[in-house]
């Protein structure tokens, strides 16, 4: 794939791109109810869902073929037909869609984690060895050398145990492990359970205050804990030589954190191709739930010098589970679906 340093405000025709507001300035009202699903784009829509299934105990609950001009407006793809599967892992959501025409790009073969286009999602275990001995049952492609225990004299993450692994497609994800004390107390009532849900979707982003301005102070997601994490053992759980991360965690009211992971070192962290879309296999999209979409994208483009949107794109039927729905980017090109149950 061919790697593009166009502005990103290039993005696409279809994507708004919003620059960030000065730090600390909250909009004037809430404009995110809830993170509601991770969304991935797979090639092969059977083998996913086998995998997800199977290795990491998801469950479908709906299957659904949507196509027509309003989803072409929405996702700026012509003559697209897509299938979309939602799956459940206790009380998050996972959308695979697969796009049986037009067929997009694999993931680039040399993608790094410090890359802009990274994004994983966390899914939450009660027995690091386990769940990694099950990943290796299933012959899983490793980023990671192996599980890594966060060291002591970090404080706000000693005792976090991860492993970063591919999945069939070459989506990079992470098994995280909380102790007693660390992340949300729900983790720890486990209910038997090897795998407990998804704590956040983890995306690299080239500078933190740029990110908090479009996430907290445009979004109005709430921040919540962060660190410094760097040492040999970010090293090997990254896959990244000399990885110094600043991290940041923000939430809506209910649903996955979104994770801001800033490579300090090393810098050349590579920027989202221009020319990406959402039939390629490196497109993440997060939907985010609004009470009023009209309302939302007025809100984000008031006073600010982007191009204009195609407006929100208003369907039929809620047939993936919503009736009004517009795409946004952030900073670094992250895509945001921002719908309207």
């Amino acid at each position: 794939m061919k790697l593009k340093k166009t502005a990103l405000w290039l993005f696409l025709s279809f994507a708004v791109w919003l620059p960030a507001v000065p730090a600390g300035q909250a909009p004037a009202k809430e404009i995110i109810r809830a993170v509601d699903s991770v969304g991935i784009t797979v090639a092969d829509m059977e083998r996913s869902v086998k995998f997800y299934s199977k290795a990491l105990s998801f469950e479908k609950v709906s299957d659904a073929k949507a196509a027509g001009s309003d989803y072409e407006r929405l996702l700026g793809i012509s003559g697209l037909r897509m299938r979309v599967v939602r799956m459940r892992l206790r009380d998050e959501f996972i959308e695979l869609t697969e796009y049986l025409t037009p067929k997009g790009r694999p993931i680039p073969a040399d993608s790094r984690s410090n890359d802009h286009w990274f994004q994983h999602i966390a899914i939450v275990v009660s027995d690091m060895d386990r769940a990694y001995q099950r990943l290796r049952n299933y012959k899983v492609e490793h980023v990671s050398t192996a599980p890594q225990r966060i060291p002591d004299w970090n404080e706000a993450a000693a005792g976090i145990r991860a492993f970063y692994f591919k999945d069939p497609d070459g989506h990079t994800l992470e098994i995280i492990y909380y102790p007693p004390g660390k992340g949300n107390p729900r983790w720890q009532n486990t209910a038997g359970k090897l795998f407990l849900g998804i704590d956040h979707t983890a995306i690299a982003v080239s500078n933190t205050d740029k990110s908090l301005g479009f996430y907290r102070d445009l979004l109005a997601m709430k921040l919540g804990g962060g660190s410094l994490n760097y040492g040999i053992e970010q090293e090997q759980l990254s896959g990244v030589a000399g990885a110094r991360v600043r991290i940041n965690m923000l939430r809506a009211n209910s649903g996955p954190g979104i994770e801001l992971l800033d490579y300090l070192n090393p810098r050349d962290g590579r920027p989202i191709p221009s020319d990406t879309r959402a039939n390629d296999l490196m497109h993440w999209q997060t939907r985010l739930v609004t009470r009023k979409a009209e309302a939302a994208a007025q809100s984000l483009l008031a006073g600010k010098s982007v191009p204009a949107p195609p407006g929100v794109v208003a369907l039929p039927k809620a047939t993936l589970g919503f009736r009004k729905a517009f795409l946004v980017r952030d900073p670094d090109g992250h895509a945001m679906q921002l719908t309207e149950k």
